[in-house]
């Protein structure tokens, strides 16, 4: 049971961290930094907030945990509300979660309300983000007794679930998620067994004694196969849609009109805000998810459904209070199952791991200061750029116009910089090479990545407590009824993804057809 005493305590590290967040400059300087950094690899075609957290890595190599974990999830919960932007004005969604938008946005400003849309879509992203922190903070309490009541073999289990939960990204591709997901998971084998110190896969490299390093695998299996294919003209220059869009003049006015429309809907942004926190908390759902099940939400209770796709500003309030609400929802499987939310809060997984965070349940115990920083870092960091957007907003859609030529040379310099620094090993530059090439097969034939990401980090957590729960239990442990209920879902989950892949099998007219979660991954 929670006593006062333990609220008072709760209460008072709370506002503690939050006090330590806005007197000590270099956590405020970190976050200020970070609020740009997010808009442009929001706002940039073929960057996004995956490959954001890859490319500022090296940055915040060798930072003690709370500056760097503050920096990094400062800028990945504002990169969609950058995106916004150039996804209303140009008709050009710069990631997957950004595509809701289009349906409603893009018709608003081809009616001439460009700055009404902007208005509504970015304050309803700050009131997403905001409340999706106060539900984050409402459940904390909650969860805190189920989260410390787990054991190894728990954790085993919920590992086996992450790996197998995340394939739901993966769409059509079902199984080839789940082949993805197991590579990773025998890569991350690479290194000294940790039962017996035998090695395993190294081919008596020392450098591989250590283990395969997730930053490493992050960055080729992303930065590389993405400017790869940036450079080979598939997307060419990043901003030619937007060039070829004339951007619709806008004043204060229409765009404080925008702001006052979520006052007028207020109902929904609660609504769909609340909905994009849980649809957060959900393993595999990704992104994309949220925002159209938001939308849809919008639809299905509106009087009037065939003013949606028209030019409806609901249809704009509704994905982003949604899509931005998601990113608190996601940080608690992360944080306190290591089990990420998405294929983003996989690679934030992984750059925490490498900061010297532990995700797991004693971080309730023993890093609680620690959560609620992050948790007010994100609520912080969405306020300000949703501030500093409604403001500049019209000006800094021009970071869409960055060409390739220019983009493509400073990310590669970037990513060899991160895999060298990680390991300190120029062997790590072959690695890269290696992965990066798996990487790009991957994305040239639409293999969901993040499973590969996902496999890396929960293998050995899954292995670990394998070992603990059999020393303790013996394979009696696989009988035990947790284990079962675990079984059950795992199984679940797999028949309705399978069922639901071969329903939704393209016909010959759909061949080939990218969907925006593939398309993201």
């Amino acid at each position: 049971m929670h006593t006062a005493g333990a609220s008072e305590v709760d209460l008072h590290v709370m506002f503690s961290s939050l006090l330590g967040l806005l007197v000590t400059p270099k956590l405020l300087g970190l976050m200020l930094l970070a609020i740009p950094l997010g808009i442009f690899f929001g706002c940039v075609p073929g960057l996004g907030g995956k490959l954001g957290i890859v490319l500022l890595i090296p940055f915040v190599y060798g930072m003690d945990p709370l500056p760097g974990a503050v920096f990094l999830l400062s800028m990945h919960a504002i990169v969609h509300t950058g995106g916004i932007v150039p996804s209303i004005l140009f008709g050009v969604p710069t990631n997957g979660p950004e595509a809701p938008l289009l349906v409603d946005g893009y018709p608003m400003v081809r009616n001439g309300q460009a700055g009404r849309a902007l208005g509504a879509a970015l304050s309803a992203a700050g009131v997403g983000g905001i409340i999706g922190v106060i539900c984050l903070a409402l459940i904390l309490p909650v969860v805190e007794p189920f989260v410390l009541s787990f054991s190894p073999i728990e954790f085993f289990w919920l590992a086996i679930i992450g790996i197998t939960l995340i394939s739901a990204l993966a769409g059509k591709m079902l199984v080839q998620g789940l082949i993805v997901g197991c590579f990773g998971w025998l890569i991350g084998m690479i290194g000294l067994d940790p039962q017996t110190g035998v090695q395993r896969f190294t081919f008596n490299q020392l450098f591989l004694w250590d283990g395969f390093d997730v930053i490493s695998g992050v960055l080729a299996l992303y930065a590389l196969p993405e400017m790869m294919q940036l450079g080979r003209g598939k997307r060419g220059d990043a901003g030619t849609q937007a060039k070829n869009t004339e951007v619709t003049q806008y004043t204060f006015a229409e765009v404080w009109d925008g702001v006052k429309d979520n006052f007028r809907h207020w109902g929904l942004a609660i609504t769909t805000a609340v909905m994009g926190t849980f649809i957060g908390m959900i393993p595999g759902l990704g992104g994309e998810a949220a925002g159209w099940m938001c939308y849809a939400f919008a639809v299905s209770r509106s009087k009037d459904p065939e003013r949606f796709g028209k030019g409806a500003v609901e249809g704009v309030i509704a994905p982003s209070t949604g899509m931005n609400a998601k990113e608190g929802g996601g940080l608690l499987p992360t944080l306190f199952f290591g089990v990420p939310a998405g294929s983003g809060m996989a690679i934030m997984l992984g750059a925490l791991i490498m900061l010297g965070i532990k995700p797991g349940p004693l971080m309730i115990v023993h890093d609680l200061p620690l959560v609620w920083s992050l948790i007010w870092a994100i609520a912080m960091s969405n306020l300000l750029c949703t501030l500093f957007l409604l403001v500049v907003g019209k000006h800094m859609s021009s970071i869409a116009h960055i060409r390739a030529e220019v983009l493509v040379p400073v990310v590669l310099v970037f990513a060899l910089l991160g895999t060298y620094l990680a390991k300190d090993h120029w062997e790590s530059l072959l690695v890269f090479a290696g992965m990066g090439a798996i990487g790009y097969v991957m994305r040239r034939n639409r293999w969901p990545r993040p499973c590969f990401i996902i496999g890396l980090v929960l293998g050995p957590t899954a292995e670990l407590s394998f070992h603990k729960a059999f020393a303790l239990h013996g394979l009696g442990f696989l009988v035990q009824p947790t284990s079962l209920v675990m079984m059950s879902i795992i199984v679940i989950t797999l028949i309705l993804n399978l069922r639901k892949t071969y329903r939704r099998k393209a016909g010959p007219g759909d061949a080939g057809r990218a969907t925006p979660t593939s398309e993201s991954i």
